[in-house]
């Protein structure tokens, strides 16, 4: 004889709570071609506290062209994070795109896709941590070619900072960019810094500097910014989430 399954009734009362994520939910946009981002989240996540991730289309190419071409995927790209809702914070995760495109815009198009959460940018990181710090007059490391390199002078300068000197590596593809060593960052980090300035700032997310913030930091005795430090540290604060966490720069350690 055949044996035929019985389908039970399902429990009447199904017990809930809040889920793994209770503290908060934060969605992060990346770059297609993002190698280092992920690894920097996920090292600061603070227990109760989701992340996730979706990635927007582009070739292994930053140029202008390139990252301005962003613009149009971010809303859809924002729309694959947690569509029940409950996402708390939307970050496009992407230092010289978002300055390309220009915050306004950035957010613009992360409502759309995300109309419930809270909508940053990773230079908009940036520049609150910059403030937070009381940085005003800034020294720039970038991996960028010198023409995104222009469009963050004028960026930075027209949020109020005075940017001081910026120096790039001159390379285009992402692919390079999270090859260069942590120990190389920061020492050009530090052959950048000007005894002028307030604060160091280390640009792109595709740079491994979150392994070594804190020793720079420490050798130079100002603040220093990187660029996926500030992020995180922003898109926390922005969940409610105010822990302090040791080891990753003064602005997380104080602020």
């Amino acid at each position: 004889m055949p044996h035929h399954p019985v389908i039970a009734a399902p429990p009447e009362n199904i017990e809930f709570d809040e889920g793994s994520h209770s503290r908060a939910k934060i969605g992060y946009v990346l770059l297609a071609t993002e190698q280092t981002v992920q690894d920097d989240v996920i090292r600061l996540r603070p227990d109760g506290v989701g992340i996730h991730f979706t990635r927007a289309a582009i070739a292994d190419s930053i140029t202008n062209e390139t990252l301005a071409a962003q613009a149009d995927l971010l809303a859809e790209c924002a729309s694959l994070l947690l569509p029940d809702g409950s996402l708390d914070v939307v970050c496009y995760a992407c230092t010289s795109g978002s300055l390309v495109i220009g915050e306004k815009r950035v957010f613009a198009e992360l409502k759309r896709g995300a109309a419930n959460a809270r909508a940053t940018s990773l230079i908009t990181g940036v520049i609150r941590a910059l403030k937070t710090v009381q940085a005003k007059r800034i020294a720039v490391a970038t991996p960028y070619l010198d023409e995104v390199n222009q469009r963050e002078i004028e960026y930075l300068e027209q949020s109020g900072f005075e940017v001081l000197s910026i120096c790039g590596l001159n390379l285009e593809k992402d692919s390079d960019m999270v090859r260069v060593s942590a120990e190389y960052i920061a020492e050009f980090a530090l052959s950048q810094d000007r005894e002028d300035a307030d604060a160091i700032f280390i640009s792109c997310g595709a740079l491994r500097a979150l392994e070594v913030v804190d020793e720079i930091e420490a050798r130079a005795g100002k603040p220093v910014i990187c660029s996926n430090q500030a992020m995180i540290w922003d898109c926390l604060r922005l969940a409610g989430i105010e822990d302090r966490i040791e080891g990753y720069g003064r602005l997380f350690r104080e602020f």
